[in-house]
Order: structure tokens, then sequence, then C-alpha cells
């Protein structure tokens, strides 16, 4: 009996064996995540955004918290149906892809189950080399498994000032808003 009681202590000190969507690392899906951002003009007209080249994954970290890793390519950004304003955005006004070529994101830690029931995920934000800290809201997850059986929603907006993205403020309103639809797949 004793040595019953001893591996069942020894068994719940133990950390948890990860498995996919319960803490294995996980990289982001690209062919089926979607990650995109609308701008609006002054006139009330609506830009939808999006960039079809990302990466990135979730980590699991020592503590049992995660953290995730995102990286867009400004290079490869675009503002669906015009091109004339993909260039723009692309351009030293706004992203300035040639000399900051990756959008990236840092979430800070946050236990797990964030992803299942939803809330802020905090974290610094790169654009043109301008790093600040951004709040993100997840929404409640459809499934057990978020990332793995269902997307995880992401969405949150940031100032265009705040990065240095403030040319054409005669024409688009000050606010980026993000949207972001994840899926993964376990690291190999």
């Amino acid at each position: 009996m004793k040595r019953h009681v001893a591996l069942l202590i020894t068994l719940l000190l133990l950390p948890a064996s990860p498995s996919a969507g319960n803490g294995d690392d996980v990289i982001i899906d690209d062919g089926v995540s979607r990650v995109g951002f609308t701008l609006r003009t002054r006139w009330g007209q609506s830009l939808e955004g999006r960039f079809p080249e990302f990466d990135g994954e979730v980590r699991l970290l020592a503590d049992g918290r995660k953290q995730v890793h995102l990286r867009l390519s400004a290079r490869e950004i675009e503002i669906v149906g015009h091109p004339r304003y993909t260039r723009l955005t692309r351009g030293e006004g706004f992203f300035d892809a040639e000399r900051h070529p990756q959008v990236t994101f840092v979430s800070e830690a946050f236990a797990p189950a964030l992803v299942r029931t939803g809330g802020e995920l905090a974290g610094v934000l790169d654009i043109r080399g301008v790093q600040r800290r951004e709040l993100f809201a997840i929404a409640p997850a459809a499934c057990e498994r978020p990332l793995i059986d269902c997307p995880v929603e992401v969405a949150g907006s940031v100032r265009r000032a705040d990065y240095a993205m403030d040319r054409w403020a005669f024409a688009l309103a000050e606010r980026v808003q993000f949207d972001l639809v994840l899926r993964a797949a376990p690291i190999p």
C-alpha cells in the first residue's frame, strides 16, 4: 500500500506529459490560418489587408505556461483588390518593408487555459523597429483542443502613430484593426 501511495504522489508531482494541443510546442499552420488587418479611410471606406506570408509557434515554457512567437512578412503584405494601396502600405510611410521586412509579436507567458476560455493576451509587438506592449483579445474556443481541433480567434487594434506610421493621416484613420484566425500542427 505504501508503495502505491508513493507512486501516486510521484506521478502527481511530475509535470504533466504534454501532448499536442495540451502542452507540446506547436507551429502555426499558414495553410489554414489567416492574419489580416483593416484600415479605414477618412471617407468611410474599409480596406482589407492581409499578411499572406507568416510563421510562428506556440511554445511550452518550463513552468507550464505558454508563449506565442509570430513573424509576419511586411514585404508580402497586401490590401485586397487595391494594388496602389498595397504599394503605399509596403512603402516607407507605412510598414517600410524594405528596411523593416518583418512585423513580430512575442506574447507574455500565459496559462494554457487562456486559449480555451478566452481573454486578454499581452505581448510585445514590433513594427518598423518600434516595440510596444499591446493587448489582444482571444475569443473563447469552440472545442477542447484549440489550435489543433478548432481555430483560435484573436483581435486587437493599434495606433499607427505609436509605430511611426503617421503618414497618410489625412486619408487614413488612426487605428489599425488586426484579426487573426490561427490553427496549428504539432512540431515534428
